[in-house]
C-alpha cells in the first residue's frame, strides 16, 4: 500500500547497486562522489501485507511515519550539489533506518502518543525479517556508494537530511535548523558557524536531538569509517511544501559549498 502524504512519493530507483526495489532509491547516481547524501526517513511507504499497521490513514501524514519535507530537500540538494543520494523507501513505522539493528526502538510500538497495533506483536523473528528486507539492504546501499567513492580515491563527505516538528509536547521549538554530530566536527563546526552568520536564523548545536546515538546512520557510515559527516535537521514548517523545500535546499547548497571547500574537511 502506498501512502502519499505530502511529497513522500516512491519513484523508480536506479539499477545500481542492486537490491530489493522497496528498500531504497538512488537519486542522481551519476553525481560526483565527493558528497553522498542520505535520507533515512524519506518515505511513508508500507508494504500491502502490513496493511496500515492498524493505524488510521491520517497518521501517515504525520512525522511519526516519515520526515516531512526531507525527501524533497534531499532531491534538490542531489541536483544542486551534483551528488548521489541514498533514500529509504519504507516508513519509519515499519522499521527505523536511523537505528542500529539492536536498538529497542528499531520497530516502534508507541510513537508520539500513537500506539502502533501492527507492531505490537513484532517478535524477534519478525524484526529480523524486516531488517533483512528493508534495513540491511538500505545500509548496504550506503556502504556500496561509499566503497565506490573510496575506490576512486575520494574521501566522501556524508550529509544526512532529516526534519523535526515545530513543537514537541506543547512547546515550540525555536530552531530553524539543527546540526547533529558526535566526535567528528570537521563539517559540523564550520557549518554551525556559517549558519549563525545568517540574520534571523536560529541554529541548534545537537538540538533538537543529539548526534551521539550509537549505531545510527552517521555513526555507522561516518564515525566508524573515519569520514567527514553531519546530520542536518530542518524544521518541518520550513519545508512542508515542495516550493519551500526547494528554497531551503537552495540556501543550504550555498552554505554547504562554502563549508565543504575547506581542505580540512577531508584531512
Amino acid at each position: 500500500m502506498q501512502f502519499n502524504a505530502g511529497h513522500a512519493i516512491v519513484r523508480d530507483m536506479s539499477s545500481r547497486p542492486t537490491t530489493p526495489a522497496e528498500a531504497f532509491e538512488i537519486v542522481n547516481p551519476d553525481g560526483d562522489h565527493a558528497v553522498i547524501l542520505v535520507c533515512d526517513h524519506a518515505s511513508n511507504f508500507v508494504p500491502s501485507e502490513y496493511g496500515t499497521l492498524g493505524l488510521p490513514l491520517s497518521e501517515f501524514s504525520r512525522h511519526i511515519a516519515y520526515d516531512i519535507g526531507a525527501a524533497d530537500v534531499t532531491r534538490a540538494l542531489a541536483a544542486s550539489l551534483n551528488a548521489p543520494a541514498v533514500m529509504a523507501r519504507f516508513s519509519r513505522l515499519v522499521i527505523d533506518a536511523n537505528r542500529g539493528s539492536d536498538d529497542p526502538t528499531l520497530v516502534m510500538k508507541l510513537s508520539d502518543g500513537s500506539i502502533i497495533p501492527g507492531n505490537a506483536g513484532a517478535d524477534a523473528a519478525e524484526i529480523e525479517r524486516r531488517i533483512a528486507r528493508f534495513h540491511r539492504p538500505y545500509h548496504q546501499a550506503i556502504t556500496a556508494w561509499i566503497d565506490e567513492a573510496v575506490s576512486r580515491k575520494i574521501v566522501p563527505a556524508l550529509i544526512s537530511v532529516h526534519s523535526f516538528t515545530p513543537a514537541w509536547k506543547g512547546r515550540k521549538r525555536p530552531w530553524h535548523y539543527g546540526v547533529l554530530w558526535d566526535k567528528d566536527g570537521r563539517i559540523a563546526t564550520p557549518l554551525l558557524a556559517r549558519l549563525r552568520q545568517e540574520t534571523g536564523i536560529a541554529v541548534g548545536d545537537n538540538e533538537p536531538y543529539s548526534g551521539e546515538l550509537e549505531n545510527d546512520s552517521m555513526n555507522r557510515h561516518g564515525t566508524r569509517r573515519g569520514l567527514p559527516h553531519v546530520l542536518i535537521e530542518i524544521r518541518q514548517d520550513l519545508i512542508e511544501s515542495e516550493l519551500k523545500a526547494q528554497a531551503v535546499a537552495s540556501f543550504l547548497t550555498g552554505v554547504l559549498q562554502e563549508v565543504l571547500k575547506s581542505p580540512k574537511i577531508r584531512a
